[in-house]
């Protein structure tokens, strides 16, 4: 007897009276969990019953794979609808993986953003059929095909190594990562150690090397074409007098033929450093600063190019615009263009654009029941997946929603308004635990999770060890939930939390939500109150599930006559998989 304590009634528990005792000390309530269908299937009605035996309250439709939801037809939906509506859930939808900014394997390209956008709309669009009175919210990856920045962690703090960056006027993606270099000039201890430049330096020196290059490449070029105006614009000066009194071509003798040869040749190079200069103007212009200048620039030289008669006074003009682009003119200040610039600054641009229009189209579609577009962060490693990277989106997506909202008459406070509802976020907690692998701490994970808590409308719960993109019940890994969810605040206990455990079902074939509901110490009744569902772990079978729903013996206790119910219902008729409960639509 001596051995005995009270809490032993309840084993596995600290306390049956303490709420905050729970297995990871962050108790959430059963109904406020989910759970994800398979994205294997167009069969969403049958997916849908058979997650409602876990006890979840909130489903979400898993539509990942683009054929796959090209493949549910409008009554699945329609009946999915009416499910949630007869058994009390809510209903989500992650959307279709896509890449929303319009990179592809060949570089940018804005026609396949545009028909990713259209893509995407449809998604958002159809999943309205899935609750027509409310906000359904619809999650979307910020990225899907390209690699974000290479981070490192260290004690002095973090570095990107490795930056993908993209040649803006082509398209195309090249990697930058930091490295040591060994220069002329330096002592022979400074050789030893090197310098570490880092690889935003490396994006600073080639958009300046590419450029300067672009001007001396014409420098050589203008030289060799002054050479031949000196040589032959004096002789050429007299051809011309002899054939405006009559002479002809053939009349010339050898040399002047030769002097003015080389006097049109050089006129054809002129030409052609005209061709680039211009097109160097353009980049500067598009990518560069001091756009005043520039423009000051811009105008001076073609009012002097109208007025120039001879090639000597056209290469004149010519020389002076490539020593004030290429920075030798002291009175002027011509910034280096950007033409190189990071990966995910040309992104965010592009993917804000396709959310901002798809979040408006779908508002002026169904207006306040109009679906909801949170953003998700891809896992660690990929595109746009840090906090600061979806809050930058979120916010840019927004501006690009009013924006356009208020070219088409819409108030901006209205439009602003509906900006702040339509977008938001879906805080993956296992995707931002990957930055693990890059040397970062679990204090650094929850203040990724602190950042984004303003922008949340919606979580999804995994877990892993930090490496690879497994996807476990919580409690498995080693998320740190109960921080990140304390830094989420009333917003992340507000928000749907659906549980992704792809790899639980592919490997134990099994429901993740009985481990869900021990790790958070979910109350097994619907008071917030002991017993809790971490104290049952080692009861003998505590947890055997909720049973069949609706059994036929309940209506023979109550003394109803049920039993030509279809099964789906809790009655004894089969329906031949024809019904509307049954998984497929009605013919």
């Amino acid at each position: 007897m001596s051995d005995y304590h009270l809490e032993d009634i309840y084993q596995g528990g600290y306390s049956s009276l303490n709420p905050n005792s729970g297995f990871k000390g962050y108790r959430i309530p059963t109904y406020q969990l989910g759970i994800a269908t398979d994205p294997r299937t167009a069969n969403i009605l049958q997916e849908v019953s058979t997650k409602l035996q876990t006890g979840a309250r909130q489903i979400e439709v898993s539509t990942i794979q683009p054929d796959v939801f090209e493949s549910i037809p409008n009554e699945q939906l329609k009946e999915v609808k009416r499910l949630s509506e007869l058994t009390g859930i809510d209903v989500s939808l992650h959307g279709i993986m896509v890449e929303p900014s319009g990179l592809t394997q060949q570089g940018f390209n804005e026609l396949a953003r545009e028909e990713t956008e259209r893509q995407m709309l449809s998604n958002v669009l159809r999943s309205h059929e899935l609750n027509p009175k409310g906000n359904i919210p619809v999650t979307f990856h910020s990225s899907l095909s390209w690699q974000g920045p290479e981070y490192k962690k260290t004690a002095e703090g973090e570095t990107r190594e490795r930056i993908p960056i993209i040649n803006q006027e082509t398209g195309q993606i090249a990697l930058v990562k930091s490295d040591v270099r060994f220069l002329p000039g330096m002592s022979k201890e400074e050789l030893e150690r090197g310098d570490r430049t880092s690889a935003e330096e490396y994006i600073r020196i080639r958009n300046k090397t590419e450029w300067l290059d672009s001007i001396g490449n014409l420098v050589q070029i203008k030289e060799r074409a002054d050479r031949m105006i000196r040589e032959t614009e004096p002789m050429v000066g007299e051809i011309r007098k002899l054939l405006s009194e009559g002479a002809s071509i053939e009349s010339l003798g050898p040399n002047q033929k030769d002097a003015l040869n080389r006097y049109n040749n050089a006129g054809i190079e002129l030409g052609e450093i005209n061709r680039h200069i211009s097109s160097a103007f353009e980049n500067v212009y598009k990518y560069g600063e001091n756009k005043k200048e520039l423009a000051k620039i811009s105008e001076d030289f073609g009012e002097s190019l109208k007025k120039a008669g001879s090639l000597s006074e056209q290469s004149k003009l010519l020389g002076g615009l490539m020593r004030d682009l290429g920075g030798q003119n002291p009175d002027i200040k011509i910034s280096i263009p950007k033409v190189y610039k990071p990966l995910e600054d040309f992104a965010i641009e592009k993917t804000a654009t396709t959310f901002g229009n798809v979040a408006l189209k779908a508002y002026q579609k169904f207006h306040e029941t109009a679906p909801i577009i949170t953003i998700e962060n891809p896992p660690a490693g990929g595109g746009l997946a840090r906090a600061q990277d979806l809050v930058n989106l979120v916010k840019m997506s927004r501006d690009k929603f009013i924006e356009n909202a208020v070219k088409e008459g819409m108030p901006e406070k209205e439009a602003r308004n509906a900006s702040e509802k339509m977008i938001g976020v879906t805080w993956d907690v296992g995707h931002i635990n990957m930055l693990r692998k890059f040397g970062f701490s679990e204090e650094d994970i929850v203040k990724e999770s602190a950042k984004i808590a303003p922008l949340l409308k919606h979580v999804h719960l995994s877990d892993n060890f930090g490496f690879e993109h497994t996807e476990l019940p919580m409690g498995m890994g080693n998320v740190p939930i109960q921080k990140i969810m304390e830094k989420l605040g009333q917003k992340g206990f507000e928000a749907m939390k659906v549980i992704e455990a792809g790899n639980w079902w592919q490997h134990f074939k099994t429901s993740p939500f009985q481990q869900t509901l021990e790790t958070f110490g979910s109350p097994i009744y619907g008071m917030k109150m002991a017993p809790y569902w971490n104290q049952a772990v080692t009861t003998q079978g505590y947890f055997s599930g909720y049973g069949q729903i609706l059994p036929q013996i309940n209506y023979e206790t109550m003394g109803s006559g049920f039993s030509t119910l279809p099964a789906e219902l809790g009655g004894q008729r089969q329906t031949g998989g024809r019904s509307r409960m049954s998984g497929s639509p009605m013919e």
